[in-house]
């Protein structure tokens, strides 16, 4: 098996163009067509982490944060990036970035933190807009069924729990083939008129081509008549963050089992302006730019990490704000990931890293 059969069923998962940005996601160093021995999967990628998969014969490590973020212009060691990288490639070990597009996936890094914490009904805090696209094909009757399953099986209408989603309508169709016309129905130079389908499908942006292919592919037209739009719809797989319920517990028995539940030293939190909590919003990593969508969303509680000193007075008595770190907040993100590939192959070896990557310590 090589390396890029694994990138491929990971970028199935987390597509590459739902991250955000800034972000640098997918197969940062390494041969996409090297033979994939064994995979090591972490949080971060530090030298501890690199000399871990070396002692373990992994050629590949697969971490939540991307080692380099911003392009390189000089790899001459000056900083951990630049030895990391070095030391990798001398060894002929690939490194894969799976950030922000398994943060806006709706089974990704947030519903792993709902499910740590028992979270009931979780939803995806705030989704995406202008995510979506709605395919609008014509067919004739008799091949209405064959071009919808082609194009479901390619992805297109899955709506939530819901798949193999669409709309049809009859109508009728006329064209005019000319000279250089190749009619699948009707005559060069007769107007024809045929009784037809039209088939309305919503996809997410980044399965366009794949799915229009599969239309194309299955369609007995030489000309298709067909139009993409697109829609602004909330996307319920894709967004920002996470939303769930708990039975009611007291404020301060739902911070101390946040606490254990999340292996956190120390959490820090805004005034309790709720004797007791029935929703909680999460967010791994940095989340203070969801915080009003915790709000509007009903929680009580918001968890998430690296709130600023002045970001915590956003509370206003409306939500209690739990930070409880950076790397507490994401570090189950490696059983995720193990979960997922497990799931799939069984000719290579995975791993957990034994590394701690926490670059913040405590004194307890």
């Amino acid at each position: 098996m090589r390396i890029k059969e694994l990138c491929t069923y990971l970028e199935a998962w987390a597509p590459l163009p739902i991250q955000e940005d800034y972000d640098n996601c997918g197969l940062i160093i390494g041969d996409a067509e090297a033979e994939l021995q064994a995979c090591l999967i972490s949080l971060d990628v530090t030298m501890d982490v690199l000399d871990e998969a070396i002692a373990k014969g992994c050629n590949l490590i697969v971490a939540h944060h991307p080692l380099i973020f911003k392009g390189l212009k000089k790899i001459n060691g000056k900083n951990y990036v630049e030895k990391i990288s070095i030391k990798a490639i001398k060894h002929d070990i690939a490194i894969y970035g799976i950030h922000t597009n398994l943060d806006n996936r709706h089974d990704g890094v947030n519903f792993k933190i709902a499910e740590q914490l028992g979270l009931k009904n979780i939803k995806i805090l705030k989704p995406k807009t202008e995510t979506l696209l709605k395919l609008t094909v014509f067919v004739p009757n008799a091949f209405s069924d064959k071009v919808t399953a082609a194009i479901h099986a390619a992805g297109a209408g899955n709506i939530g729990n819901y798949a193999e989603c669409s709309f049809e309508v009859e109508g009728k169709g006329s064209f005019l083939p000319n000279e250089k016309s190749k009619p699948f129905i009707g005559q060069k130079g007769k107007k024809e008129i045929v009784n037809e389908n039209r088939i309305e499908v919503v996809f997410p942006f980044y399965l366009e081509k794949q799915i229009l292919l599969a239309m194309h592919t299955a369609h007995p037209y030489e000309e298709v008549a067909y139009y993409v739009q697109k829609v602004e719809n909330l996307n319920q797989e894709i967004g920002a963050g996470a939303v769930g319920e708990i039975d009611a517990t007291a404020t301060a028995d739902c911070l101390s089992f946040i606490k254990k539940q999340m292996h956190a030293q120390v959490i820090k939190h805004t005034e309790i302006c709720f004797d007791t909590i029935t929703k909680i919003a999460v967010c791994g990593g940095v989340g203070s730019f969801l915080l009003n969508d915790a709000k509007k969303a009903g929680a009580q509680l918001f968890v998430s990490s690296d709130f600023k000193y002045h970001e915590f007075f956003d509370a206003e008595n409306q939500i209690i704000i739990v930070d409880i770190g950076h790397f507490e907040s994401e570090q189950f993100t490696k059983d995720l990931i193990l979960e997922k590939i497990s799931k799939k192959f069984t000719n290579f070896a995975s791993y957990l890293s034994e590394v701690n990557t926490n670059p913040i310590k405590y004194l307890v």
